[in-house]
């Protein structure tokens, strides 16, 4: 069966147990339908980048799912209906990363940024300024 990862943001006014609620409904929901939750990951309650329906955090979940396409397409649609969850990515892969995801790794051992050695020398832009 095809391999899957979900990102859902559910509303910021809900408890901590119903935002987890919602992620046991939805893995039911593919469970009835063919399909399996994989695993899963409770990301917390983050501020988003923009207002989504006033709101301007929310409760983020992880699901990564072995299901059908159709079992897929009936979560998804579920959980646009669902008047708790404000939006969905669902993304198609070809295996799952063994091990928690980046967004629950540590900054230390998710490795070093480098040293964006490949941005060259922007020493000139002093030399712009001066001109105009």
């Amino acid at each position: 069966m095809p391999l899957y990862e979900h990102v859902f943001i559910a509303r910021q006014d809900l408890s901590n147990a119903q935002a987890e609620g919602l992620i046991e409904h939805f893995g039911t929901v593919l469970a009835d339908n063919g399909g399996k939750l994989v695993d899963h990951e409770y990301w917390g309650v983050k501020t988003m980048a923009y207002k989504i329906n006033k709101n301007r955090k929310g409760h983020y979940a992880y699901l990564r799912t072995d299901a059908p396409a159709p079992a897929v397409q009936e979560m998804e649609r579920l959980m646009r209906l669902h008047e708790d969850v404000m939006r969905v990515l669902t993304v198609k892969v070809d295996a799952h990363e063994e091990g928690p995801s980046a967004q629950m790794q540590k900054r230390e051992e998710r490795g070093e940024r480098g040293d964006r050695g490949d941005r060259g020398d922007r020493g000139d832009r002093g030399d712009r300024r001066e001109r105009r």
